[in-house]
């Protein structure tokens, strides 16, 4: 069984009811999620030995963080225990035209102090197949920063695939702290997840010709990113069309080897909850390339992955390998039998 090793932070998710404002509700539904932790959880339960480092506070909510990962098949030998805070985010979910809205707590959090000397590299990426993070935790501090270069090198020296997420999120940090904490990653990348706005607005790409269709504009920008960058070998990302908060179609999109590929669109509607997905879609590519499997049978996986998520409460996705191929090639809501 191959081991896979995620680096990042988990937290406490509290979302107000279906319909009402974050500042009308009395009661709160709890879950607890991250984007790599998500991304773990998923590679769980497609059969990969998923290993989590992170850290969490030594009392009641560190206890149910390490519950919940271990109940969904995440090792946690590598969850540090100390600091004085678990981060937490408030969810008002959307509807109609209205979007979700997020609101952070997550300053000093246990996490965001984690220091290099706390972790043992070593230990956690020996005889690794894997090693994913994403732009959320450079974005948590400078000491994640240098926690996450570090980890990228070893892998190297390891010859551990590595995989990064941009997942740039603006109520964290600007376009350009990201671009400063990014540039120096990405010689240490195999596997990225960025789209348009991603090398726009962040890496600072020229725009592609605006009559362009969509899918050729993306390609523009990866082959632009490989020039730069030849050691990433494969890029990926969606294509979203929002209808409303509740439907939406999704496309998925993978490049490698000057190659663009496209699985099909999926219609979800309607979303019960869309928090996760792209984490979903990034542990479908993951598993797709862990098992080289073709380009469009990665893509055309990986999408199903996060179409399936968009169907269950919580930032996790608990579907099996086998359940994801299923839907896949099953007629959309055909019962299984």
């Amino acid at each position: 069984m191959k081991k896979i090793v995620t680096l990042g932070e988990i937290m406490l998710r509290l979302s107000a009811p279906q319909g009402e404002r974050l500042s009308q509700a009395n009661q709160l539904n709890a879950h607890y999620g991250g984007a790599e932790a998500n991304v773990a959880v998923s590679l769980s339960y497609f059969g990969y030995d998923s290993y989590f480092i992170s850290k969490v506070p030594s009392n009641p909510l560190g206890l149910a963080v390490e519950r919940h990962l271990k109940s969904h098949g995440v090792h946690t030998d590598y969850l540090q225990k100390g600091g004085e805070r678990l981060g937490s985010y408030y969810l008002e979910a959307g509807a109609g035209e209205r979007g979700s809205q997020v609101t952070y707590d997550r300053k000093y959090s246990s996490f965001s102090e984690l220091k290099v000397e706390e972790v043992d590299l070593e230990a956690a990426l020996q005889n690794a197949s894997l090693f994913h993070v994403s732009g959320i935790t450079l974005a948590l501090s400078p000491e994640l920063r240098e926690l996450t270069l570090h980890a990228l090198k070893k892998a190297k020296e390891y010859g551990v695939k590595t995989s990064f997420d941009f997942n740039y999120r603006a109520k964290l940090w600007s376009p350009t702290e990201a671009k400063e904490a990014i540039l120096p990653l990405l010689p240490f990348i195999d596997i990225c997840s960025c789209g348009e706005l991603d090398a726009v607005c962040i890496l600072g790409m020229e725009k592609a010709t605006e009559s362009l269709p969509p899918e050729e504009k993306l390609k523009y920008y990866y082959e632009k990113l490989t020039d730069l960058y030849p050691n990433i070998e494969l890029l990926c990302s969606t294509f979203r069309t929002v209808i409303s908060t509740s439907s939406n179609r999704l496309q998925g999109n993978l490049f490698v080897d000057g190659k663009l590929y496209q699985s099909n669109v999926h219609p979800i509607n309607p979303i019960i909850d869309r928090v996760g997905g792209g984490d979903a879609f990034a542990a479908g590519v993951l598993s797709g390339v862990l098992d080289e499997l073709d380009p469009d049978q990665i893509i055309s996986f990986a999408t199903a992955a996060s179409a399936l998520k968009h169907t269950v409460y919580g930032d996790c996705n608990p579907f099996t390998k086998e359940e994801v191929l299923k839907f896949a090639e099953n007629e959309s809501g055909k019962i299984v039998r």
